[in-house]
């Protein structure tokens, strides 16, 4: 086996290019092991454009696109996904609100994007759209690799809107959960909310969260001493056949 070694971290390759490094030398120690990969919004900060993102054809990057699993009729659909405030309409806050809320507190800010974050996820509604409709059409049973998170049930709300209930516009979208609903999609991996949770099943799926979370002199969410540790805590491994 050979080991991971990290090329050199500065300010000028931070983010994208990290998560890229990661998956092109994760395989040289699984040989036999397909390695596939999205990007959250941290990965979304420096080194990448919007476009990029989109239409990337980096060994791995599934955003807007499958994989058909070998002698299975199970399809991996990726989607890196975005929000449209939907998760916080008990604010009764406004679009412009909202956009000037992110804008001062949230790490999203510094993600350039061509549109507003509802246009933005309706281009991701409508490209997950497409992709269930081809997965059903081909008759796959779906795997739904996604970061934001895909379901309102897993939105916690408090008495405080301030903070942390304008912090669920920036998590995702109630049309996920619609057509993950419409679709009767049977898996979904997702990351973005740090809670460690158990798998759970709601309806006809199992969501299945594998973040690891922070850990650095401001935050630290990590229930081990390391990374190594941390991570396979976290890991999931999920059987489908």
């Amino acid at each position: 086996m050979l080991p991971i070694t990290w090329p050199q971290v500065t300010a000028e390759n931070l983010h994208f290019f990290l998560p890229k490094t990661y998956i092109f030398k994760l395989p040289l120690t699984l040989s036999s092991t397909q390695v596939l990969f999205i990007a959250g919004n941290h990965d979304m900060i420096r080194n990448v454009t919007y476009d990029q993102l989109e239409n990337g054809h980096w060994p791995g990057y599934l955003n807007n696109h499958y994989f058909d699993i070998p002698e299975t009729n199970y399809r991996i659909i990726g989607l890196n996904g975005w929000y449209d405030y939907s998760f916080a309409k008990n604010t009764g806050k406004t679009e412009a609100q909202f956009h000037q809320w992110k804008m001062a507190y949230w790490i999203d800010s510094l993600i350039k994007q061509p549109m507003s974050d509802p246009q933005r996820e309706g281009i991701v509604i409508d490209e997950l759209k497409k992709q269930l409709e081809m997965a059903q059409k081909a008759q796959k049973r779906v795997v739904l690799m996604t970061h934001f998170v895909p379901n309102q049930l897993f939105i916690r709300y408090t008495g405080d809107n301030r903070f942390w209930n304008m912090a669920n516009a920036m998590l995702g979208s109630v049309k996920v959960g619609q057509l993950i609903d419409e679709y009767a999609v049977p898996i979904v991996i997702f990351g973005h909310i740090h809670d460690h949770m158990n798998p759970r099943k709601i309806g006809n799926t199992w969501y299945y969260n594998g973040a690891v979370g922070y850990h650095n002199h401001h935050h630290n969410e990590w229930q081990t001493n390391t990374f190594y540790s941390e991570w396979l805590k976290q890991l999931k491994t999920i059987q489908l056949f």
